[in-house]
């Protein structure tokens, strides 16, 4: 049975996870697998915070772009 693809947590859990990975490696208790594992969470974490942090910064010129003869352009808010 394939293995349903989790939803993309928001930045908040995304940030709260990241931080947790990184006290839980710093304790250096971690297996060199383990290890490995939680850096390559830690790398699609950082990604997804970082593509969240993106759009909210793309939306804020957006919304603070008082010009009236300003184009439209399509925006994703995936």
């Amino acid at each position: 049975m394939p293995r349903k693809k989790a939803s993309k947590p928001s930045f908040e859990e995304a940030l709260n996870e990241l931080e947790s990975l990184v006290e839980t490696m710093e304790q250096g208790d971690l297996t060199l697998e383990e290890s490995l594992k939680a850096f390559e969470r830690g790398v699609e974490l950082t990604r997804s915070c970082q593509q969240a942090l993106a759009n909210a910064e793309q939306k804020v010129e957006i919304l603070s772009a008082n010009t009236p003869d300003a184009r439209l352009e399509p925006f994703d808010a995936s």
